[in-house]
């Protein structure tokens, strides 16, 4: 019975913080629009009539789209459409924003997983071998490769590849999306900074793992080095590593914003480059929210695999 209690105290704690952050995120976002310059019943009335709209039919329009109210009014009307599930309509094209949302979140879950996936593979092997050869030219090789992941931006590198892969030896398309061919050179891109950083977390984390004395007596009972590293070290130097991946989730979603656009795909990044530009706000907040809700829910699974790697957390949550 008090085990039980204890689990639904820990689940209600997560909940109630996932509910603080995504109120703080729509608050924030909610304002930040409210304040920016510009008239969204302008911008949007003209592209849609191709001339300029009177002043009777931005009116109209603001009232339509309940933008004549104070902020209070505006916002309290919004959060308690978008907890249950509506988050308005798009000033674009009049359709729901969550359909809108559900259209392009294939696009961009499909780069954010194969970047994620590129990286892990890439720099798993890359920290370890810097780790077990460290302080020679292999470690200082592959900090090397690290140091300048994270220094070059992501649209340095996509153009880069595009300039060499697309049109100097012509063996992927330029952009657009719907083949494993025009998904390789964005993934690629995306990976780069994760690569970077998990890669050094992965080395210093190995490094430290290695200097324990559980090591020096595996080695002792004549285990091969290949299984220690790979059995014993390395499951428990991943723990850190378990955290710093959860958190690139966030950097990913931000990239893909970059990437999507350099590379002309369709996704959540495109959506709201878009969207800004338009000032179709009712899609702006839609996107943050759910990237939002994404990374938090991340964070949350984070935690979770962190206890069931690290005995020593074991009991403290659920």
């Amino acid at each position: 019975m008090i085990q039980w209690t204890r689990i639904g105290r820990e689940i209600l704690s997560r909940v109630f913080s996932v509910a603080v952050v995504m109120w703080g995120v729509s608050l924030v976002t909610y304002g930040l629009i409210y304040l920016s310059p510009g008239s969204p019943a302008y911008m949007v009335l003209k592209r849609q009539l191709q001339r300029e709209p009177t002043s009777e039919e931005i009116a109209a329009f603001r009232a339509e789209k309940g933008l004549d109210g104070s902020f209070l009014e505006q916002y309290i009307s919004w959060i308690t459409s978008a907890v249950q599930g509506d988050l308005g309509v798009s000033y674009s094209n009049s359709e729901p924003v969550l359909a809108v949302l559900i259209e392009y979140v294939p696009d961009t879950l499909v780069l954010a997983v194969s970047a994620m996936t590129v990286a892990l593979v890439v720099a798993l092997p890359l920290g370890v071998l810097g780790a077990v050869h460290r302080d020679t030219w292999i470690d200082y090789a592959s900090q090397a490769v690290s140091t300048i992941g994270v220094a070059i931006p992501n649209f340095c590198v996509g153009y880069a590849l595009i300039l060499v892969f697309s049109i100097w030896l012509r063996m992927t398309p330029v952009s657009g999306s719907g083949s494993l061919n025009h998904l390789v050179l964005p993934a690629l891109t995306l990976s780069t900074g994760i690569v970077a950083v998990v890669a050094q977390v992965v080395r210093t984390s190995v490094v430290e793992t290695l200097d324990e004395e559980y090591v020096d007596a595996i080695r002792s009972k004549g285990v091969r080095e290949r299984i220690v590293i790979y059995k014993h070290v390395l499951r428990n130097a991943l723990i850190p590593v378990i955290t710093i991946i959860g958190l690139q989730l966030g950097f990913v979603l931000n990239g893909a914003v970059v990437v999507e656009v350099v590379f002309q795909r369709p996704g959540l990044g495109a959506l709201l480059v878009d969207a800004v530009f338009a000032r179709n706000y009712p899609v702006i907040q839609g996107v943050v929210l759910l990237t939002a809700l994404v990374f938090v829910l991340v964070n949350q699974l984070v935690d979770l695999a962190y206890e069931l790697l690290d005995p020593r957390m074991r009991g403290t949550g659920l």
